[in-house]
Formats: structure tokens, sequence, C-alpha cells
């Protein structure tokens, strides 16, 4: 059976455009990890912005992987914790770390070698 290349190509775009930006990996991984407050999410990334982290949250949001609760507290707790579709995303991730881990290590052996 032949493989539809161009269904392929549009289902990689839509991965890529999803894990293409800086910080959404760092993000789900954050929330995954029991980040659920919005300042422990930044705490938890070095480097990222307030603005950017807010920006990222609402468009996860938009695209069903996290969800925000609101808890009519005082003052306002607000959570965001992964939907059950961000949760599929996790073997990905995991298989990303397992090959960045790999990479490393060849590149480190191989420097040592020159």
């Amino acid at each position: 059976m032949e493989r539809d290349q161009t269904e392929e190509l549009r289902a990689l775009q839509d991965t890529l455009y999803f894990i293409g930006g800086k910080w959404r990996i760092p993000i789900i991984n954050a929330i995954c990890n029991g980040n659920k407050r919005f300042r422990e999410i930044e705490r938890s990334i070095p480097g990222i912005t307030t603005r950017m982290l807010s920006k990222e949250l609402k468009d996860m949001e938009m695209n069903k992987l996290v969800k925000r609760n609101v808890y009519p507290d005082t003052p306002v707790l607000i959570e965001y914790v992964p939907t059950e579709y961000c949760r599929t995303f996790g073997k990905i991730i995991g298989e990303m770390i397992n090959w960045g881990r790999e990479h490393r290590r060849v590149i480190v052996e191989d420097s040592f070698k020159h």
C-alpha cells in the first residue's frame, strides 16, 4: 500500500508547528511535572518572560493542551493542568529527551576523538 506523502507532510508540519516554539515543550514538561500555578511554571523554565509564558499558555489552552482552572479564593487561584489530549504527547516528549541525551553523548564523545 502506497503512503500518502502529502498527508504525512501535513501531519509533520502540524507537529512541527506545535513543537516549533522555543517554549511549548518546556511548558508542557513543567506542567506535567506538577507545576500548576503561573509563577511555579515561570520559575521552572529559566529565561522565559512573563509575557511569553502568558501568550503560550493562552495558545496552548486554545489548542486544548492545557486547561485553566480558576478558583474563587482570595486572592483568586489559577491553575493550569494538562488535558488528556496533552498527555498523548508524553511519549513523544520522552523520546525527544532520550534522543537529546544520546545526541549529546555522541557529540561529546566525537569532540574528544578529535
